[in-house]
């Protein structure tokens, strides 16, 4: 392995980690949607895993094609920018939509109380709340309503692009070889995926020792609003 190779793996490795830990929304929407749709810790984590090989994925598969079909490098990159501001946008849409359902839902939880009178002429009082009781017969549950969630944030991420990617492809695919590119994007992947899990996991386990019981009811609407968050941070700050 030649110092110019080991140079571009290094960078490779070093843009992508910072990329990923400066990017909330390689790692918060996970965590928001695995507490509020009441994930393992596994399965929050396999969530992940997924999206980020499907975030490089796509970007990987328009790198090819720019380099087989001999695109300029400025149209790749508008491309992406382009599939960037879709995804941005999603994500803030999806994040909002969420959102306000998430407060219906709060609203209609409360808890409240209800005076019963019996035949006899005594009575008491029961409180309970709406989230398990009285559905109607064709009325889903809701924690049945939003097993879409994932899929959506997977489609979102695949449309985002790894912005630094393709730039990291083009230069040793015209300058050094095949083998390289693939050292190359191979340790960009892999450092990507890894950081977003491994942030994912320490936030949503430290979660686990944060006091939320009083909060509870209101999970959906804090997962929406931080799914909006990410995506105002894309569209608003450029994050």
């Amino acid at each position: 392995m030649t110092p110019e190779l080991i140079a571009l793996i290094t960078a490779a490795g070093s843009i992508a980690l910072l990329h990923t830990l400066m990017g909330p929304d390689h790692y918060l929407p996970f965590v928001a949607l695995g507490k509020s749709r009441g994930w393992s810790t596994e399965k929050m984590a396999a969530v992940t895993v997924g999206c980020g090989l499907g975030h490089s994925v796509g970007s990987i598969v328009l790198g090819l094609i720019g380099i087989w079909a001999g695109t300029a490098l400025d149209s790749l990159t508008g491309i992406e920018g382009l599939r960037g501001d879709l995804a941005a946008w999603a994500l803030l849409s999806f994040g909002i939509l969420y959102m306000v359902w998430g407060i219906r839902r709060a609203v209609r939880n409360k808890p409240h109380s209800h005076y019963h009178v019996h035949a006899d002429g005594t009575g008491h009082t029961h409180s309970h709340t709406h989230k398990t009781e009285h559905l109607h017969v064709h009325e889903a549950p809701a924690t049945s309503r939003l097993k879409f969630a994932p899929w959506t944030i997977f489609i979102i991420f695949v449309l985002g692009p790894c912005e630094p990617l393709i730039p990291l492809m083009m230069y040793p695919a015209a300058t050094v070889s095949a083998f390289a590119m693939t050292a190359v994007v191979g340790t960009f992947v892999v450092v990507t995926v890894a950081t977003m899990t491994a942030v994912a996991l320490a936030v949503f386990k430290g979660l686990q020792f944060v006091p939320a019981a009083s909060l509870q009811r209101y999970t959906h609407a804090i997962a929406g609003s931080t799914l909006a968050f990410c995506g105002f941070a894309i569209v608003g700050l450029g994050l």
